[in-house]
């Protein structure tokens, strides 16, 4: 399934890209995301753990950033992992892209994930639902990180604001109903007397 999100960040391209270099300050960004182990060589250990509906499932695998284009400001990480309680697997190849913006820069990430087990018997609607309001609090973690390092504070032990679970739940359920509202009710609205 591919999902396709994009989001503005209020600094140059310069500035995004260098922090997009420091993967265990951009996996804290990511909520329910923790790097556990540096295996050297682009390759980490991790945790992700997510909830889709009554479901929390918590992924333990590996990241590899295999392309990073200096030139073309892109990066590719594949990552893939098994839920702790043998409930499903996901893979995952995530492509980040920044160009610039006229509030500073323009991130657009393309993510092909694959899964299986308790977390496939959602559709791709509420999937999407969810992981657009997780790239919302990755975008405004991102923001917050930058603005920490430009005050010369350090990010290690930071822990960005994270929305709960049944935060993220409401919210792609709002999106949800939005919408079935605009596919069933909008197109049955009659014109305007004019």
């Amino acid at each position: 399934m591919l999902i396709t999100n994009e989001f503005e960040v209020a600094a140059p391209i310069e500035k995004v890209w260098q922090f997009f270099d420091d993967i265990p300050h951009v996996a804290a960004c990511l909520p329910g995301t923790e790097l556990t182990d540096d295996l050297g060589d682009d390759h980490y250990k991790g945790l992700v753990g997510i909830r889709m509906g009554p479901v929390r499932l918590k992924f333990a695998g590996t990241a590899d950033i295999v392309e990073r284009d200096e030139q073309g400001r892109k990066i590719v990480v594949n990552a893939a992992g098994a839920d702790e309680r043998g409930r499903g697997q996901a893979a995952m190849g995530v492509t980040a892209t920044l160009s610039r913006a006229r509030a500073g820069t323009k991130v657009g990430v393309a993510m092909d994930l694959q899964i299986s087990g308790a977390a496939a018997q959602y559709g791709r609607g509420m999937i999407s639902d969810v992981t657009a309001v997780l790239m919302r609090e990755f975008a405004a973690n991102l923001q917050d990180g930058m603005a920490r390092l430009d005050r010369g504070e350090s990010l290690d032990g930071v822990q960005p604001a994270r929305a709960s679970g049944l935060a993220i739940g409401v919210q792609a359920a709002l999106m949800a109903l939005r919408r079935v509202y605009a596919r069933f009710f909008l197109p049955y609205q009659s014109p305007s007397a004019g």
